[in-house]
C-alpha cells in the first residue's frame, strides 16, 4: 500500500524560489570596486624595496639633518579590477564600514584602457608627481630649479590649433615662465579667456604668438579657460633627490614628498615631533591640487596614529562630515600653507586661525 503525499501549494514554493534568486544575484559580479584605507608610509622613514628597508627620501652628496615626528603619505586600496569585480553581497558589506566606499569601475579604469595600460598611466603619474615634489621643495628653499614644458598634442578646433605645434617648448605665457605643466595650467586659469602672448621655441628658433584660451565646459556646471594642448615636463635640479615607494601609483603623494624633502634639508623638525599625515598633488610652483579617496585616507591616517591632517582645499566638500575623531584637518592651497600649519603645530601654538574645511559646504 502506498500513501501519496499532499501536493505542495505553488504559493508556498514562491518564497523559496525568490530567496534562491536573491542569493544568486547577490553573488553575481557588480560593475563597481571598493575603496578602503591602504598602507601608510612615513616620508621621513623607510620603505621595503626587494625585502630591504630603504629610505623613502635620500639626498646623496648634500647635507641633511635629523628630524622627528612623522609626515605620512596615504594610499587607497582597491578591491576589484576590470576582470574581477566584487559581488553585490560584498558591496553590501561596505555599508557597515564608513571608511569604505563603492565606486563605479569606469571611474578608476576608464573604458578602452587595459589593466596594464591603467597601471602604466598610474606609474607615470607617480613619477611625474615625485619630480614636481622635488621642484616645489627646492624652489621653496631657494635652490635654482628650471623646467621645460613641451607640447605633446594639440586638439583640433581648440584655442591653440594653428598657433601651437606638437614639439613646441613653451617658454612663457602672458609674460610668465612656467616651470612645469601644471604651472602653465595655473597661468592660463589666472589669465582667463582673453588674448595673451605665448613664447614658443620651435626647431631651434623662438617665436611669439597670440592665443586666446577658450572657456570650456567641464561638466557639473564648471567652466575654465583652456588652450587645448597636452604637455610634459622635465626639470633640471642642482643636486639629486631620490624618492622611493614600492607598489604605489598616482600623483597624490606629491605634497607630502615635498614636505619630507624640506624637512630633511633644513635643521630641526617641521612637525616638532607631531604625527602629521596629508595628501595632495603638487606643482613645481607649489600649488596643491585635489586627489581621490580622501575619506579613506583620513581614516587610514587616524588608524596610523596621526592627529594632524593636511587636505587640499579643493577636497573640502568630501572632507565635511567624514573626519575621524581625534584628527584635526587643515585646508591647504599651496605648499606655503602646509608649512604654515606645521610651523604652528611644531611651536604648539593655537591653530584656531588656520584655515580648515567649513563645517557646511558652501558656508
Amino acid at each position: 500500500m502506498r500513501v501519496r503525499g499532499r501536493p505542495v501549494p505553488w504559493r508556498a514554493v514562491l518564497p523559496v524560489v525568490a530567496l534562491v534568486l536573491v542569493l544568486l544575484t547577490a553573488l553575481l559580479p557588480a560593475p563597481y570596486v571598493i575603496e578602503s584605507p591602504g598602507p601608510v608610509t612615513n616620508t621621513l622613514g623607510t620603505t621595503e624595496i626587494d625585502g630591504t628597508a630603504t629610505p623613502v627620501i635620500e639626498i646623496p652628496g648634500t647635507r641633511t639633518y635629523p628630524t622627528s615626528g612623522a609626515l605620512d603619505l596615504l594610499t587607497v586600496s582597491v578591491i576589484g579590477s576590470p576582470v574581477a569585480t566584487p559581488s553585490w553581497l560584498t558591496l553590501a558589506a561596505t555599508w557597515f564600514d564608513p571608511a569604505q566606499s563603492v565606486t563605479p569601475i569606469d571611474e578608476l579604469y576608464p573604458p578602452g584602457l587595459t589593466r596594464q595600460q591603467s597601471d602604466q598611466q598610474g606609474t607615470a603619474e607617480m613619477t611625474g608627481s615625485q619630480q614636481s615634489a622635488v621642484a616645489a621643495a627646492l624652489t621653496r628653499l631657494g635652490y635654482p630649479v628650471t623646467g621645460t614644458v613641451t607640447v605633446r598634442s594639440v586638439g583640433a578646433r581648440t584655442a591653440a590649433a594653428g598657433v601651437v605645434r606638437t614639439g613646441d617648448v613653451v617658454r612663457s605665457f602672458a609674460g610668465r615662465t612656467p616651470v612645469d605643466s601644471c604651472a602653465l595650467q595655473d597661468l592660463v586659469l589666472a589669465h582667463g579667456a582673453t588674448p595673451a602672448p605665448i613664447v614658443l621655441q620651435r626647431a631651434g628658433s623662438t617665436r611669439t604668438a597670440t592665443v586666446a584660451p577658450r572657456s570650456t565646459d567641464l561638466g557639473g556646471g564648471q567652466r575654465r579657460p583652456l588652450l587645448g594642448i597636452t604637455t610634459s615636463s622635465t626639470y633640471r635640479f642642482p643636486f639629486s633627490v631620490k624618492l622611493r615607494l614600492a607598489n604605489v601609483d598616482g600623483p597624490s603623494a606629491g605634497m607630502m614628498f615635498a614636505l619630507g624633502i624640506i624637512d630633511e634639508l633644513t635643521p630641526g623638525s617641521l612637525t616638532g615631533g607631531a604625527h602629521v599625515a596629508g595628501t595632495g598633488t603638487i606643482c613645481g610652483d607649489g600649488a596643491v591640487g585635489p586627489i581621490g579617496g580622501i575619506v579613506q585616507k583620513m581614516a587610514g591616517a587616524r588608524r596610523a596614529g596621526a592627529t594632524v591632517f593636511l587636505a587640499p582645499a579643493s577636497n573640502c566638500d568630501e572632507v565635511v562630515g567624514h573626519i575621524p575623531g581625534g584628527l584635526r584637518v587643515f585646508s591647504v592651497k599651496r605648499l606655503a600653507d602646509a608649512l604654515a600649519v606645521l610651523k604652528t603645530v611644531a611651536a604648539r601654538r593655537s591653530t584656531t586661525r588656520l584655515p580648515t574645511c567649513p563645517t557646511q559646504v558652501g558656508s
